[in-house]
């Protein structure tokens, strides 16, 4: 079963995000992860949650993402990541 990682990023260096964004897709396929979305222009349909930008990654099953989240590739940018923006992550198993 499918399963999505969700980000809400907000990136406040974009300068300093680059060298993150340079390095993140060559880790997603090495787990088989796909960007499904990544954008700023959102519509808040209900609530309250406005976030800057929303990205969507799909992987093959929940292993997969968690897979790649935890591998040494990804651990390695992930202060890349954090020095240049704040940014929040959940796993979603897809139906």
């Amino acid at each position: 079963m499918s399963a999505y990682i969700v980000v809400d990023a907000n990136v406040h260096d974009p300068e300093a995000f680059k060298a993150y964004a340079e390095k993140v897709g060559a880790t997603l396929k090495a787990h088989g992860g796909k960007p499904l979305a990544s954008s700023m222009d959102t519509e808040s349909l209900e609530g309250t949650w406005d976030p800057a930008r929303v990205v969507i990654l799909e992987f093959a099953d929940a292993a997969a993402a968690k897979g790649w989240y935890d591998s040494p590739e990804y651990q390695e940018i992930i202060p890349l990541r954090q020095v240049a923006a704040t940014d929040s992550l959940v796993l979603v198993p897809g139906l």
